[in-house]
């Protein structure tokens, strides 16, 4: 299961001995970060204030009931519940926890509630949005489609753009320089000049003046451009 690094997880519990078997099987696992109370009120103001990813919640303790403490954990904050009482289970589960582990816990049981609090923490991620492959321009009247990979370089001219490609075709394009950068990745193209833009990956070589591409055209780099950008 992949996860975020050193991922923040609490746990709470007034057996000192369960917490250690908590913290024990956490750096089996690894890439936790891990911090233990055995005062469940300090737990759960710590939880407040820091919205660790997990908390590892002992049911029947002393001062506070675990099951008062998921009620009032942030939404962030997803739980299991670690208990020797099997009567809370369907209480537990009714308060939405992601797992219920019974006293002694086995390490293979543990990792599988981790894993499932994993689960759920990178179902609460928004979606990664998806890059276009393509930017579609303005010929004429026609909406044309070119895939990125395929540019070599954009030139600017008066009101229009001229988009070069691999093939050795060209678009020209109603619009000017500044408002296509936008469209294009910045990790794959870069502004040389007010009039060109080039695909980083089709730069054969470039000095202080100018690029040289990979079908041997050379483009001046203008002096506020610096080729340390290249």
């Amino acid at each position: 299961m992949i996860m975020d690094t050193n991922i923040k997880c609490v746990a709470i519990d007034d057996e000192p001995l369960a917490l250690q078997i908590i913290d024990n099987f956490c750096q089996r696992i690894g890439g936790i970060d891990l911090v233990t109370f055995s005062d469940p009120q300090k737990g759960l103001d710590y939880i407040r204030q820091h919205q660790p990813k997990i908390a590892f919640l002992d049911i029947e303790m002393d001062d506070i009931n675990g099951l008062m403490i998921a009620s009032q954990l942030p939404p962030e904050t997803c739980f299991i519940f670690t208990t020797a009482y099997l009567e809370y289970a369907v209480d537990g589960f009714n308060l939405d926890a992601v797992d219920y582990l019974h006293k002694p816990i086995a390490f293979p049981r543990f990792q599988t509630a981790f894993d499932r609090a994993l689960r759920r923490i990178n179902a609460q991620k928004p979606p990664t949005p998806q890059r276009s492959a393509n930017i579609t321009v303005k010929k004429e009247y026609q909406n044309v489609t070119i895939p990125l990979a395929e540019i070599l370089y954009i030139e600017a001219m008066e009101g229009y753009v001229k988009i070069y490609r691999d093939n050795g075709t060209c678009t020209l394009s109603r619009m000017i320089l500044k408002n296509i950068l936008p469209m294009l990745p910045e990790d794959e193209f870069v502004r040389i000049h007010r009039s060109y833009i080039v695909h980083r990956s089709k730069i054969k070589s470039y000095n202080r003046s100018e690029v040289v591409l990979s079908n041997g055209q050379s483009l001046p780099i203008g002096r506020k451009y610096s080729p340390l950008n290249v």
